[in-house]
């Protein structure tokens, strides 16, 4: 049995041979890539920039919800206190705790961003 002839390969090459040439990346971009002593000093500044961001966004939000049971330590009459019908303490930990837990994690996104955008444009220009 024969099988039907479809139309003939063609094969296509380009007229250009020479290769095309990697784009010229910044000296600090080629540091970090390349993992040089200088691309290590570039990661660690961010890094630790990176986490004195989180301890503090971290140690703030403690200091703030920490002071929660100080203040009815210190002040027993805050247990008994009553706010439109509801204990103290449920307001402020059913309600109050989230709004403080939001502005924290909106203070870290924009000021991690803030030190990405800042890190990115030290090594573009390098």
């Amino acid at each position: 049995m024969s099988t039907p002839e479809g139309p003939r390969r063609v094969r296509v090459t380009s007229p250009r041979t020479s290769a095309a040439r990697r784009p010229i990346m910044p000296t600090g971009t080629r540091e970090i890539d390349e993992q040089t002593r200088l691309g290590q000093v570039y990661m660690q500044s961010l890094i630790q920039s990176q986490l004195r961001l989180t301890l503090a966004v971290i140690g703030g939000v403690v200091l703030v919800l920490g002071s929660i049971p100080l203040l009815f330590w210190l002040v027993p009459p805050a247990r008994t206190l009553s706010v439109v019908g509801l204990p103290l303490p449920w307001v402020i930990l059913g309600i109050l705790v989230y709004p403080v837990v939001y502005v924290a994690a909106r203070i870290y996104v924009r000021n991690a961003e803030r030190i990405e955008a800042e890190f990115t444009e030290f090594v573009g220009r390098q």
